[in-house]
């Protein structure tokens, strides 16, 4: 890897640790990081389905109340790494995946670290505060935001530190049956961060969309990218109905003889 590549990465880490906390532009997010580490790197197409197989089991991951999710932004930055320098293509994806899940929950320890560290912080934005010194809240409120991006940033550039050769001949040296389990693992942790987000989502409004989408993907020849047209193509289509049948109802909620609006009516 180039050092322009390497610094590049470093910046897109650094950029994805801050993310994950001020969660504004999604650097963090794993379609997000790990294409661009593709691109800097040229492996853009590996980076989009290592990123895109990553944000099916990110989308399962949230903060509940006191439980912190794993750290998406370490998993997607360091697996992306680590494909780029097995140096095995579209086929070390599923290793990555799998050595991705680990490298999220051990994010929680330095998450932990940053914002034991971040508290510190706080107590000088108090103090600076009461002072009415407003430069040295906004001081502090960045260098504890800089911190959040260097958790990232410096795993990044250790991984970057290790040779290419080292990281393709311990992936070598990995025996069949471990490298076909963490290929299953991942698969399945792929289906059940999905399942997670449709236990979340689904209503009886969702499941015809669902059913349709899925019949579709899976009885077609259909490409994702038409798959999105006609997933955006339906949701424009409920939407005017239903913005249709507010309209014309006039809040009666009678039935006007539209089978269509009955229909949707019965999902209310």
């Amino acid at each position: 890897m180039s050092p322009i590549s390497m610094v590049l990465v470093v910046i897109i880490a650094f950029l994805a640790g801050m993310e994950g906390i001020l969660d504004e532009f999604q650097f963090h997010q794993p379609l997000v990081a790990c294409t661009l580490i593709g691109l800097v790197t040229g492996h853009l197409t590996e980076g989009i389905i290592l990123g895109g197989s990553l944000q099916m089991i990110a989308l399962g991951w949230a903060n509940i109340g006191a439980a912190v999710a794993p750290d998406a932004a370490l998993a997607s930055v360091a697996s992306a790494i680590i494909l780029v320098l097995g140096g095995e293509g579209t086929k070390g994806v599923s290793t990555a995946i799998a050595i991705a899940i680990p490298l999220a929950v051990a994010g929680l320890f330095l998450t932990m670290i940053v914002r034991t560290l971040s508290v510190a912080c706080v107590h000088r934005m108090d103090a600076a505060a009461e002072n009415a010194n407003f430069k040295g809240v906004e001081t502090w409120h960045i260098i504890a935001i800089v911190m959040q991006g260097l958790r990232i940033a410096i795993p990044a550039a250790l991984l970057l530190v290790i040779p290419a050769a080292t990281v393709q001949g311990a992936l070598a040296s990995m025996p069949a049956w471990l490298t076909d389990g963490m290929a299953i693992g991942g698969g399945m942790v792929v289906a059940v961060g999905y399942a997670m987000v449709i236990n979340m989502m689904a209503t009886k409004e969702v499941w015809p969309f669902f059913a349709i989408g899925f019949v579709l993907a899976a009885l077609s020849e259909l490409t994702l990218i038409a798959l999105g047209v006609i997933g955006v193509s339906l949701a424009l289509i409920y939407l005017a109905v239903t913005e249709n049948k507010g309209s014309s109802n006039g809040g009666s909620g009678g039935n006007l003889g539209d089978p269509l609006g009955d229909i949707l009516n019965d999902y209310e």
